[in-house]
C-alpha cells in the first residue's frame, strides 16, 4: 500500500549542542547529542501546521541516495540501536525510546525531539547510537543525516526483555502499529488515508517528518507528529500505554491544499490472502493466511454488522452509510494455531477497534480490497470518510482512541459469526447444478446459547440480486454451545457481485449480529 516498501518489510524492521538542563526523568539522555531548546505545545504545533498549509509543500530529506540503495535490507538489517543511548530508559516509567536507521527502504528522514517541562530539543543523529558492522554503508553517510522512525521498547519493570522487545512502533510515512494483548505486530493504522484506490487519482502517501516524545505522564506515553504531505498538513497527538494490551488516544487536526474524493480518517491496513472461505487449488500449503478476517461495525443506530474479507477478483471499495458511529475495526476473530500452521503466528495477530471520540457526523465506513497473490502486501484498507466536502482551506479536527487487543473492546451480546464457508450448490449425493454456490455461515455465543431445546433459529436472508434456495439451520455438530450454521444455495448469473445480508431470529428475537457478504461468482475459484 504504500510507495517504496511492502507490509513485510515493515513487520521484519520491528524488530551537535550539549544536553544542557535536562531534569532527572530525560537524565538518560544526557549520552544523546541535542539540540537548542525550543518552546513546544500541541497548540503552537497546529498552529504551525495551519500556517504551513498556506505554503508550497516542501518533500522531506533523503539523503545520500547512492549509499542508500547500498542499504539494501541485508545491510539495514545488520545495523541494532545501542540501546545504551536509549531515551527515557531511566524515566519514571522506565519505557525506553528507540530509534530505527535509515536504508534502502526507509529513506526519508526524521527529525526527532525530546520534550521535557514544556521546552522542546532535537535529537541530533550519530554513528554512534548505532552498533554496525566496520564495513556497513552507514558509515559513509554525512553527520546528522537524521533517523528512520522510532519505537517504544517494553518497561525495565515488565517480564520481557525490553531491549529485545518493542511494543509500539512508528516507521514509514504514517505508518504506525502496536502489539496486542497476544504479543504480535500484524496490521498497521495510519494517520491519513488519501484516495486511496480512487479512479482517476493518485493516492497519496503524506509522511510523518517530526516527532516529539515526551512527557511521560502517569501510565501514558505522548508522542507529538508533524503529517506533511502535497495536499494536506496535520498535526498529532498520540497517547499510548500498555497494560494487558495497548491502546492510543489520538487527536489530529487536518489543515488541506486541496480537494480528496476519498478522505480516509482513522485508517487500517491489513492483509487478507485467503481463509476457509475459499482457496484457490494449491495456493499454498497452509489453510489460512491473513492479518485479519472481517470488519466488524457498531453503527450509530446499535446495530452490529459483521463484513468477512475477500481477496477479489479486482479492486473493490464498499461504503457503509452512518451517522456518528459507535465504532469499527479490522479484527482477527479465528484465534486457533491450527487453522494456520504458521510459525508467524497468524492466530495471535492484533484486532484493532476504532472508538471515535465525540459526534463524527454523517459518512461512511469505506473498505478497500485489492487483490493479492501473496502475504507480502497489505491490501485491505479500513477507514471513516466523512460527508463534508474537502477542499483548500478546509480544517477537520478528530479525536479517537485505538485498542489494540485479541478481540473488541466493546463485544456485542448477540451471537457472533466465527466462519463463512463457499462451496458446490446443490444436495450432497445428487449432481450438481452449474453456476450454484453454497455458502455455510457459522454463528456462536449469544442468545443462542439460550435457545429452547427442539427450536431451531430462523434465517432471514437478503441478496442484491439471484435467488436462494435449500435454506435451513442446524447446530454444529461438535458439542459446543449455542455453535449453529444457517446454510443456502445461491443461484446467480453474470460475473457482478452480490451483496448479501443475514442474521438469525427466534420469532421477534434477535439472535445474532448482521453477516454481510460481498460475492465474486467466478472470481477466484473454480465452479464446477
Amino acid at each position: 500500500m504504500s510507495d517504496d516498501f511492502d507490509r513485510r518489510t515493515i513487520l521484519k524492521a520491528a524488530g551537535l549542542a550539549t544536553a544542557v538542563g535536562l531534569t532527572p526523568a530525560t537524565a538518560q539522555a544526557a549520552q544523546l547529542k541535542l539540540g537548542p531548546a525550543r518552546p513546544f505545545s500541541f497548540a503552537g504545533l497546529k498552529d504551525q501546521a495551519r500556517q504551513m498549509a498556506k505554503q508550497a509543500y516542501a518533500p522531506p530529506p533523503k539523503p545520500s541516495p547512492e549509499i542508500m540503495d547500498e542499504l539494501t535490507y541485508e545491510e539495514w538489517g545488520k545495523i541494532r540501536y545501542d540501546t545504551s543511548y536509549a531515551l527515557f530508559a531511566d524515566g519514571p516509567q522506565q519505557i525506553p525510546v528507540t530509534f530505527f536507521h535509515l536504508g534502502k527502504f526507509f529513506r526519508k528522514s526524521v527529525e526527532v525531539h525530546v520534550v521535557d517541562n514544556g521546552q522542546a530539543r532535537e535529537i541530533v543523529y550519530d554513528q554512534a547510537y548505532f552498533e554496525m558492522p566496520a564495513a556497513s554503508p552507514a558509515r559513509k553517510l554525512p553527520k546528522g543525516v537524521g533517523f528512520a522512525g522510532l519505537r517504544l521498547q517494553e518497561p525495565k519493570n515488565g517480564p520481557l526483555d525490553w531491549r529485545k522487545n518493542d511494543w509500539v512502533a512508528f516507521l514509514g510515512a504514517s505508518y504506525f502499529r502496536a502489539i496486542g494483548e497476544l504479543r504480535q505486530y500484524g496490521l498497521s493504522a495510519r494517520g491519513v488515508a488519501l484516495d486511496t484506490w480512487q479512479s482517476g487519482r493518485d493516492e497519496e502517501f503524506p509522511d510523518f517528518t517530526k516527532f516529539w516524545i515526551g512527557p511521560e505522564q502517569g501510565d501514558t506515553v505522548t508522542i507529538h507528529a508533524l503529517l506533511e504531505g502535497p495536499g494536506i498538513v496535520g498535526a498529532y497527538r498520540f497517547q499510548m500505554a500498555r497494560d494487558q494490551a495497548v491502546t492510543m488516544d489520538v487527536d489530529c487536526a487536518l489543515y488541506l491544499r486541496k480537494d480528496y474524493i476519498r478522505f480516509g480518517l482513522a485508517p487500517l491496513t491489513s492483509m487478507y490472502w485467503f481463509s476457509e472461505t475459499r482457496k484457490g487449488d494449491g495456493v499454498d500449503w497452509r489453510p489460512e493466511v491473513h492479518d485479519s478476517d472481517g470488519l466488524s461495525m457498531w453503527t450509530g443506530a446499535g446495530e452490529r454488522l459483521w463484513r468477512p474479507l475477500n481477496d477479489p477478483p479486482r479492486v473493490m471499495a464498499s461504503a457503509f452509510g452512518d451517522n456518528n458511529p459507535k465504532g469499527f475495526g479490522l479484527m482477527q476473530r479465528d484465534r486457533v494455531f491450527d487453522h494456520y500452521l504458521d510459525g508467524v503466528f497468524y492466530d495471535r495477530r492484533p484486532s484493532v477497534w476504532v472508538e471515535p471520540k465525540g459526534n463524527w457526523g454523517k459518512g461512511a465506513i469505506q473498505l478497500v480490497e485489492i487483490p493479492t497473490d501473496d502475504e507480502i502486501h497489505d491490501n485491505i484498507v479500513a477507514m471513516w470518510v466523512p460527508a463534508e466536502p474537502t477542499g483548500p482551506g478546509k480544517e477537520f479536527n478528530l479525536s479517537y482512541r485505538l485498542h489494540w487487543k485479541a478481540d473488541e473492546p466493546y463485544p456485542t451480546d448477540l451471537a457472533r459469526c466465527v466462519a463463512t464457508r463457499l462451496g458446490n450448490g446443490g444436495v450432497p449425493g445428487l449432481p450438481r447444478p452449474k453456476g450454484v454456490r453454497k455458502f455455510m455461515v457459522e454463528f456462536l455465543g449469544g442468545p443462542l446459547k439460550d435457545l429452547p431445546k427442539g427450536v431451531k433459529p430462523e434465517p432471514v436472508l437478503w441478496a442484491s440480486r439471484g435467488t436462494f434456495s435449500y435454506i435451513f439451520t442446524e447446530a454444529v455438530p461438535d458439542d459446543v454451545p449455542g455453535h449453529w450454521r444457517a446454510q443456502f444455495d445461491l443461484t446467480v448469473a453474470g460475473q457482478d457481485p452480490v451483496e448479501m445480508r443475514l442474521f438469525l431470529r427466534n420469532g421477534d428475537q434477535l439472535l445474532s449480529e448482521n453477516w454481510m457478504f460481498q460475492y465474486h461468482p467466478f472470481g477466484n475459484e473454480t465452479i464446477k
